[in-house]
């Protein structure tokens, strides 16, 4: 290994060990170790790839960083192998053929100077790649991308009608709206003491009262004043103007604790998306709002994702405190359901909630039974969950579940080949034979060989037997109908896939020398115009043609395996010549 190498790998190691202790101390590395590359699925293979060749990197840079992060070597070897085999069955199935996989490999990322030692921006670079590119194996969290996602965005709607439950407090805004027999209107903030004056009617304490409330202690005061206000002539309107702001706490299991400056309409969800929302240790179903110093209120933000619904998304007053506690139960569920993620349970949710979360079955799926993969406190164990039990089957923390696919098998299937009208599968129906089968497929065509088809069928230990039958018989009512059974195969062959492909060929001084199409009574003329002619150099004298002798001896020394013909043809090769009808296999060959 060069200096130059040397240095290369020890500058970018360094870095990433730099780079690690930092981040620890950050936000956490990345730990890869929990990773059991038996229990990914394709897809998330599939993304590794495309990750993998959207960095640049190459494999044995990924491998490394893969080793620093905790991942085995024997986990390391497998992902390696399974990318490997993925890869050659994608670019069979893409080639339709058994052809080689694609070796190329990823290209590497290396510094313009490849003798130069590796900058710090290029190890960050690098570091940062394959951390995207190995985040692919890890299995998402159903809801982390709710708060990760830089699209989304849970903002207060600063315009809305003033709730009636709104509780008031110091810098909000009120107007006092008052019209019939008397008008008037004032625009009025809460004082830090929590009242305001109203004009000839002196202080109000409205602080903690909602708009409700304060709406009925300031026409109270305001009775005397304008006495039409009890008879109904005079008409009062309560309403809040600018709001104000509050601070709210979140603590916990969130993405960035800290004190939050927020609107007073804000709600739990605006204050978690601006915290970012819980960690990967941190609950998405138990999310404590706490008033006073006691708990008022539980948030689980799986009602909103699933249905819609924000029954629990509390109005935050100055002062709340939101604290995520950690997950209690955390389970996972992959293969053929439309959401696999990590999910949180409840003590007390069933399999059956499970499959809900995860957005049921697909088409695909293997509905009966679900396996799942088990932790016990000295080792794993696995479990078969059939269906009769998915509504008391309590999941516990750690779990993975695997929804099979159906088998690519049919309980009904018969299937016809070859020289009949419509080829393919059919239905196998009570009752149904080989004569009612060839008669379902329209019939044997004109090409058929009659006097032999064969029936493949698979016997109980799941070999094959033939069974042949007189096509033309069977269909005559000559012989026995055959009763058919799933999975057999009927294949009818053509006359013409049992007979070779007749050709003749003609070399020297012609324009396009070549092998064509035998046909009846093809003469020697027909095949030299279809080789585009005589040459000018051709000479149309002692024109030589070769032929098999049909059933020769072989194996006799004197034996006659050829034939000799020489014949002469006309210069305008016209119809009216002499002909000399060709044979299949002939050889001519025209002399210069």
């Amino acid at each position: 290994m060069s200096f130059n190498k040397i240095v290369y790998l020890f500058t970018f190691f360094c870095y990433i060990f730099f780079t690690n202790s930092l981040s620890a101390q950050v936000a956490g590395p990345q730990n890869l170790s929990s990773i059991r590359v038996d229990e990914l699925n394709d897809d998330q293979i599939r993304s590794f790839i495309r990750q993998v060749e959207a960095s640049g990197l190459t494999q044995s840079q990924l491998e490394q960083y893969a080793a620093s992060r905790g991942m085995s070597p024997t986990e390391v070897k497998k992902l390696r192998d399974r990318v490997e085999k993925l890869n050659g069955a994608d670019n069979k199935t893409k080639n339709g053929t058994g052809t080689k996989p694609n070796t190329n490999k990823t290209r590497v990322y290396q510094p313009e100077n490849p003798t130069d030692s590796l900058s710090f921006a290029d190890s960050s670079k690098i570091k940062s790649q394959a951390e995207l590119a190995l985040d692919a194996l890890k299995s998402r969290i159903y809801g982390m991308d709710l708060f990760r996602d830089a699209k989304t965005a849970f903002e207060p709607n600063l315009r809305l009608a003033t709730p009636a439950n709104y509780v008031l407090g110091p810098d909000d805004e009120i107007l006092i709206d008052i019209y019939g027999y008397s008008e008037v209107s004032h625009q009025l903030k809460v004082s830090p003491e929590g009242s305001i004056n109203i004009p000839y009617a002196g202080l109000v304490q409205v602080a903690n009262l909602t708009i409700e409330a304060a709406t009925a202690r300031i026409r109270a005061k305001l009775n005397p004043i304008y006495s039409s206000l009890s008879t109904g002539n005079t008409k009062l309107s309560v309403s809040l103007g600018n709001i104000r702001s509050i601070k709210v706490i979140l603590t916990g299991e969130v993405t960035k604790p800290g004190t939050y400056t927020l609107p007073s309409v804000a709600t739990a969800f605006n204050a978690l998306y601006s915290s970012g929302g819980p960690t990967e240790n941190g609950s998405f179903r138990n999310i404590e709002l706490i008033r006073a110093g006691k708990k008022i209120a539980t948030l689980d933000i799986y009602d909103f994702l699933l249905n819609g619904d924000l029954k629990n998304n509390f109005r935050l007053q100055d002062q709340d405190i939101i604290r995520v506690p950690t997950y209690q139960i955390r389970v996972e569920m992959v293969g053929e359901i439309k959401r696999p993620f990590l999910f949180e349970m409840k003590k007390g949710e069933t399999l059956s909630k499970l499959l809900s979360f995860a957005g049921g079955f697909t088409e695909k799926a293997y509905q009966a039974r679900i396996k799942v993969l088990k932790n016990t406190a000295t080792e794993r164990k696995i479990n078969d969950v059939v269906s009769e039990n998915f509504d008391t089957y309590l999941p516990q923390s750690g779990d993975k579940y695997f929804v099979s696919e159906i088998l690519d098998r049919f309980e009904n299937r018969v299937s016809i080949e070859g020289a009949v009208f419509r080829p393919g599968q059919y239905e196998l129906e009570p009752g149904l034979t080989l004569k009612s089968l060839i008669l379902k497929a329209e019939g044997v065509k004109e090409d058929a060989f009659l006097s032999r088809g064969y029936l493949t069928r698979l016997t109980p230990d799941l070999n094959t037997t033939l069974i042949s039958f007189d096509v033309k018989k069977i269909l005559n009512g000559e012989s026995a109908d055959i009763p058919l059974l799933r999975e057999d195969i009927i294949n009818i062959s053509s006359i013409f896939d049992l007979k070779e492909e007749y050709k003749v060929q003609i070399n020297g001084e012609v324009k396009a020398p070549g092998e064509f199409p035998f046909s009846e009574n093809m003469s020697l003329e027909e095949v030299i115009i279809k080789a585009g002619g005589l040459k000018e150099s051709a000479s149309t004298q002692r024109i030589e043609i070769s032929r098999r002798v049909k059933n020769a001896d072989a194996n006799s020394r004197s034996a006659t395996i050829t034939e000799i013909f020489q014949t002469d043809i006309n210069q305008d090769l016209s119809v009216t010549a002499a002909k000399f009808t060709l044979q299949p296999f002939d050889i001519i060959t025209v002399r210069s």
